[in-house]
């Protein structure tokens, strides 16, 4: 039988045996090969939109991609669907490659955004505390994206979602790690989705047989996680 989690391992009431596994498969997908820093995930549709739409380019991880799930069962097809019954007319691009570190999202931003979006949500991090990336490396990287975004689409709303990372590392890594999001956005002055797994984390039910990548009725709370920031945005965004 696993052992309980102590309340020194515990960071924002997240099951520490869940968050390591999650963090365990997040880092152990292979990332995706890419020409220049184009990813080759299909899935990604940046830079073939033809419609004059304003769009939300969502940067992230396999969580984003919609690992192990069809494509209109992700996270980011929820919440178009969401964004649509609300009346926004918003085109939300997935821009998910599973594996990836800070590093890598940094390297493919210029592409990411090779159109400009209204919204860009930077969901990063989660393979950089598997690996036990220094946080202020994990920062650096964060900051730089920023300062891309900030470049390469000014017009743009930045929004930045929280991730943790395992205990195993310490409690210390734990608490630096969870330290990164929340200070990055108020030094930054972005609204922050503060983890983008809140309550979907640790919960057999809401999960994959992996027990770690949302399944279709997980992806829809992460997706409703995501709307509680974004709709306050959209509404007040000509």
């Amino acid at each position: 039988m696993a052992r309980s989690c102590t309340a020194a391992e515990r960071i924002r009431v997240v099951p520490c045996s869940s968050v390591a596994v999650l963090l365990l498969l997040l880092g152990c997908s292979p990332e995706t090969k890419a020409h220049g820093n184009q990813p080759a995930n299909a899935a990604i549709g940046v830079a073939d939109s033809a419609t004059d739409e304003p769009s939300i380019v969502i940067l992230g991880t396999s969580l984003t991609a919609g690992l192990g799930l069809d494509p209109d069962q992700s996270y980011p097809a929820v919440l178009q669907r969401i964004i649509d019954s609300a009346g926004y007319h918003y085109r939300v691009i997935n821009a998910g490659v599973s594996g990836e570190s800070s590093a890598g999202a940094l390297q493919r931003i210029g592409w990411v955004l090779s159109k400009p979006p209204a919204v860009l949500i930077i969901e990063t991090g989660a393979n950089d505390g598997l690996r036990g990336q220094n946080t202020d490396s994990l920062r650096q990287n964060i900051v730089a994206i920023i300062d891309s975004a900030r470049r390469l689409a000014p017009r743009a709303v930045v929004l930045l979602a929280g991730m943790e990372t395992m205990p195993n590392l310490g409690p210390e890594y734990a608490r630096k790690f969870h330290e990164v999001y929340p200070s990055l956005a108020a030094s930054e002055h972005i609204p922050l989705i503060p983890f983008l797994l809140e309550g979907v984390a640790g919960v057999d039910s809401l999960n994959q047989n992996d027990g770690i990548h949302p399944n279709p009725v997980g992806a829809r709370m992460v997706a409703r996680n995501v709307w509680a920031v974004l709709q306050p945005i959209l509404r007040r965004t000509p």
